[in-house]
C-alpha cells in the first residue's frame, strides 16, 4: 500500500454512492438514525453555498439533526477541486475516528472518492487566469472542440473523460498549457486503496425508473423555487455562467434560460437530459467501484440489508459496543 507522507492511510469508512436521484439521502439519514455515524457529503455542487435547491441540499432543520460535512464550505465564485475535498474530507475523517464515531462518505462525485481512496497525482495547482481562458474559449467554440484539442494531445485522458463534462475537460487542458503534457503523463497505475471501506451503491435495477425519479425531481426543484434561486446567484457580480459552481447540472441550463438563449421547455428538456447523462456518467464509474454491493431502494428488504452490512463492518473495526 502506498504510505507516502502525501498519501497516509486512513480511517475505515462506509461510502454510500450512487447517480443523482436515486435515494442516497433518505438511506444515509436512516443510517444516521441508527448508528454512530458521521455523515460526510460527497457532492460537487453542494459544497457551493446558496445551491441549495438545484443541489438537492437537505433542509437546515434536516442538517441540525443530522449535521453533514462539506456541505457550504465555500463560494459559488470560488473553486473547489478533488485536492480541497481530499484535504477537507480526511480531516473529517480522523476528527471521527478520533470520536470513536464511523465516517459515512454520501454522494456521487466519483473524481472525488477515487481522489480519496487511493489519493492524488502530483498535478499542478490550478491557474485562474489560465481556466478563465479556457472558459472564454468554451464560450465561444464549445467544450466539444476542447475535448477534440486534448485528444489530440493525450487521447488516453480524453477517452476517460465525457465530452459532457466540463469540469473535467478544463482541467484536463489547464494541465496541458500549465505543464506541455496530458494528465495521462502525470497519473501512476496499479495504486492500491488507502482505507478500509464498505462500499455501497444505491440505484434503481431499472434505468427508466432512475430517469422517472430525474424528472420528477426536477419539477420538484421547480415548484421550490430554483429559478428565483439561480436569479440571485445571477445578481452577484463575480459569477458567471462559466464560474465552476454554475457549470453543475441544472444551473447551468437555468441561467442560459434566465439569460434568453433558451425557452422555457427547452430549458427543461435540456436539464432534464443533461442530468439524465450524469447519472449515466455515475453508472460507467460505479461500475470501475470495485468489491461495492449494490441494492435498488425500490425493493423493500433494500434498508434491512444494509443496515446489516453496515452493523457487521462497524463491529469488525470496533464502533459498536
Amino acid at each position: 500500500m502506498d504510505n507516502s507522507d502525501d498519501h497516509p492511510v486512513l480511517p475505515p469508512a462506509v461510502i454510500l454512492a450512487g447517480p443523482t436521484a436515486a435515494g442516497k439521502t433518505a438511506i444515509a439519514l436512516a443510517l444516521a438514525e441508527r448508528f454512530p455515524v458521521d455523515l460526510i457529503s460527497v457532492d460537487s455542487t453542494q459544497v457551493y453555498r446558496g445551491l441549495d435547491i438545484g443541489s438537492a441540499k437537505v433542509d437546515a432543520a434536516t442538517r441540525q439533526r443530522f449535521p453533514h460535512a462539506l456541505i457550504d464550505v465555500c463560494e459559488p465564485e470560488q473553486a473547489y477541486s478533488a485536492a480541497d475535498f481530499e484535504r477537507d474530507c480526511r480531516a473529517c475523517m480522523e476528527q471521527s475516528a478520533r470520536n470513536k464515531r464511523l465516517p459515512l462518505l454520501v454522494g456521487g462525485t466519483m473524481m472525488w472518492l477515487r481522489a480519496l481512496i487511493y489519493g492524488l497525482d502530483r498535478l499542478p495547482g490550478a491557474d485562474p487566469e489560465v481556466r478563465r481562458q479556457i472558459a472564454r474559449q468554451a464560450e465561444s467554440s464549445g467544450w466539444a472542440a476542447l475535448h477534440a484539442e486534448l485528444a489530440r494531445i493525450d487521447s488516453q485522458a480524453a477517452a476517460s473523460i465525457s465530452v459532457n463534462d466540463p469540469q473535467r475537460i478544463q482541467r484536463a487542458i489547464e494541465i496541458v498549457r500549465l505543464t506541455g503534457k496530458g494528465p495521462s503523463c502525470f497519473h501512476r497505475h496499479n495504486r492500491l486503496p488507502r482505507l478500509v471501506t464498505l462500499r455501497l451503491v444505491l440505484t434503481p435495477t431499472d434505468r427508466h425508473v432512475l430517469h422517472q425519479r430525474i424528472g420528477i425531481r426536477l419539477d420538484q426543484m421547480l415548484e421550490a423555487g430554483f429559478l428565483d434561486e439561480v436569479s440571485a446567484l445571477r445578481r452577484r457580480r463575480a459569477l458567471s455562467v462559466s464560474s465552476p459552481s454554475m457549470r453543475s447540472v441544472g444551473y447551468r441550463q437555468a441561467w442560459q434560460y434566465l439569460d434568453g438563449r433558451l425557452d422555457r421547455q427547452a430549458f427543461v428538456d435540456r436539464a432534464r437530459s443533461a442530468t439524465r447523462q450524469l447519472a449515466k456518467r455515475q453508472l460507467t464509474a460505479l461500475r470501475q467501484f470495485s468489491g461495492a454491493l449494490w441494492y435498488d431502494p425500490g425493493r423493500s428488504l433494500t434498508i434491512k440489508r444494509i443496515f446489516n452490512q453496515v452493523e457487521r463492518f462497524s463491529r469488525q473495526r470496533g464502533r459498536l459496543g
